[in-house]
Parts: structure tokens; C-alpha cells; sequence
């Protein structure tokens, strides 16, 4: 089984996506030896806006050190640098001529992003409305079996399977129908100050996010002064205690106990005992992965060979697919004598 998926090095990596995404990842691998992983850095779609040249870089170095910090065996499973490959870029343009306009605009994710844009005053590019092909692109070049994704992210998916069988039709089976998951968990970690939002790495309010390299103290505080309600009791409400509700899915993302069992143990305390638990809970997990982090920042060569390899091995699965798919659609280098 192939499971696949990327992260944009924009902005900073959060506790929403450790415990959402990278720390399932991990533990789904390595409690199974028949699935390999394909993770990508996900520069090329990072640039659907604006990013500043420096933070792109230094961001694809410490999202690839979170990854390898975070247990993921790069001699198994395949990491690499979305730009290293330049079957992506190739095989977006090949599709995007077999994806109808029509297809495109019906895409949510753009319309909330260019609405967002817009009252931010910012010029909206065509790579951001070009986005989900390069998305399918992405999974398309590798026979994915699974793609675990957010509930923001479905409709892209589902997208890819309809362009993967729209080119079918048209120039021969080639492309993987690829399946999705959805990470409930990512859903359920919401923003410390607004509640009923899932928390973001591209918050205007950084009290709202706790991210995987924020210092001990700022985890602290941010948790100290998270919302919570005027009631007293420590329940699982989201309706009516957003605030109680997520702090719980954060302490059970970080301790692995069940929010009910969890509701017991608290029944009776008081909020800023609770706030506090939460927080020590937390630092429990990321410290020690800060230091991981830390150690692979420290030495920038052995990520560009570790980002090489990956590539290396990326292209032996990306570069026969797209091959494949040039010969299908006739061109004279790629097609069949």
C-alpha cells in the first residue's frame, strides 16, 4: 500500500498538524511493513501567494527536520523536495489541458482564498486557481493507494478522480483511482482563542496557535490565557464549551488517553489546573522532538543529501508515469514504434 501526502512550508508547523497528521503518519508506518510513504515539502504550491524568499527556504529545511525528528524512516519511505522533481510541473500542464474550466471553479478552497485575498488588498495569481491540478498532479505520478487529507482538502481529491478518469477515457487506463482519509483529528484541535476555528499556521493571532517550536514559556501562556466559559465543569461539549472541548482533544491528542476517561479524571477541578495539565502534556511531546528538530537544523548538508536521495528514489516511481502518459497522448519521443 502507497499513502502519500505534502505540507507547504508556509508559515509555521503547529500541534494541529503534528498531532493531526505527522505523528498518525508515523505511528500508522510503523506499526505496518507493507506500506510505504511518499512526503513531499509542498514548495510549488506554497507560491500560489506571495511567500518571501528566505522564509520558503528556511521552512522547507525545518519541515523536513520535523519529519525525520518525528520517526519517519527515510531508508523505507520516500521524503523529497516537491520542486526537486520536475515530473510534477510536467504532468500539472499535461492535465490541466484534460481538466474542463468548469471542473475548477467550482472549487470552494479558491473562492474562500480569493474572497480572503481580495479584502487583504493582494493580486490573485492563476497558480492559485491552477492549484488542485498540480494537487492531482502530485498524487497521480505515484499509483497512490490512500491519501490522508483534511476536510478542506476532499474536494481536490475527488477532483484528481475525476480528472484520473476523465484522461483514462480519453487515451488509455494509465492513472491509479486513489482513495482518501480524512484526519478528524486536525478538525477537532481548534485556535486557543477562537474556539470554533481549526486552529492554522497562518493565524493573525498568535495566541490562538501553539507551535511545535515555540518556546516552553510561550506554550505555557498560551494555554494559561486559552478560552474556555463561565462554567465550572471539565465536559466534552463542543457546542456549548468549544473552548473545554478543544483543550480536551489536545490533552488526549498528547497523552493517548480517551476524552471520557479524561472527563473523569478532571471531574471537579478547576480550569487553571486543567490549563496547565494541557500545557505539560503538550511540552511533554514536543520537547524532546524540538531537540530532534534542532540536531537535524544543525547540519543543513545532511538534509540537502537526505533531500536528494528522496528525489532519487521519488522520480524512479514518477518519471515511468509520466512516460506513460506522454506516449498515451501521442508524443513522438514517448510513443510506441
Amino acid at each position: 500500500m502507497r499513502l502519500l501526502s505534502g505540507i507547504k512550508p508556509s508559515g509555521d508547523l503547529h500541534i494541529g498538524n503534528y498531532f493531526g497528521s505527522i505523528k498518525q503518519w508515523v505511528d500508522l508506518l510503523n506499526s505496518s511493513s507493507d506500506t510505504q510513504a511518499i512526503f513531499f515539502i509542498a514548495d510549488l504550491h506554497a507560491i500560489t501567494v506571495y511567500q518571501d524568499p528566505k522564509k520558503l527556504k528556511e521552512k522547507t529545511y525545518e519541515i523536513a527536520a520535523v519529519y525525520f525528528a518525528a520517526g519517519l524512516d527515510y531508508k523505507k519511505h520516500i521524503v523529497f523536495v516537491q520542486s526537486d522533481n520536475p515530473d510534477h510541473p510536467y504532468l500539472n500542464w499535461l492535465l490541466t489541458t484534460v481538466t474542463p474550466y468548469g471542473w475548477l471553479t467550482r472549487m470552494t478552497q479558491f473562492k474562500d482564498k480569493r474572497q480572503k485575498l481580495k479584502n487583504y488588498g493582494e493580486v490573485i495569481g492563476a497558480g492559485l486557481f491552477n492549484y488542485p491540478v498540480l494537487m492531482a498532479a502530485d498524487i497521480l505520478l505515484y499509483d497512490a493507494d490512500s491519501v490522508p487529507v483534511g476536510e478542506d482538502q476532499v474536494q481536490h481529491v475527488e477532483l484528481t478522480r475525476d480528472i484520473a478518469k476523465r484522461f483514462n477515457k480519453l487515451y488509455g487506463e494509465t492513472f491509479k483511482i486513489p482513495e482518501y482519509t480524512v484526519n478528524r483529528t486536525v478538525a477537532r484541535i481548534k485556535d486557543l482563542q477562537y474556539p470554533t476555528k481549526k486552529m492554522s499556521k497562518s493565524d493573525d493571532n498568535p495566541l490562538g496557535c501553539v507551535y511545535l517550536l515555540d518556546s516552553i514559556d510561550d506554550i505555557r501562556l498560551k494555554f494559561k490565557r486559552a478560552v474556555t466559559d463561565s462554567e465550572k465543569s471539565i465536559r466534552y461539549d463542543v457546542k456549548n464549551k468549544p473552548g473545554i472541548s478543544n483543550l480536551l482533544a489536545i490533552l488526549s491528542a498528547s497523552t493517548g488517553k480517551k476524552i471520557e476517561d479524561l472527563e473523569k479524571e478532571y471531574a471537579g477541578k478547576t480550569y487553571a489546573q486543567f490549563k496547565e495539565d494541557v500545557a505539560e502534556a503538550v511540552i511533554a511531546v514536543i520537547k524532546p522532538l524540538q531537540q530532534r528538530v534542532k540536531e537535524y537544523l544543525s547540519d543543513r548538508s545532511e538534509l540537502e543529501r537526505l533531500f536528494k536521495l528522496g528525489v532519487e528514489k521519488a522520480r524512479e516511481i514518477s518519471t515511468p508515469k509520466l512516460n506513460e502518459a506522454l506516449s498515451k497522448m501521442g508524443f513522438y519521443k514517448y510513443a510506441k514504434k
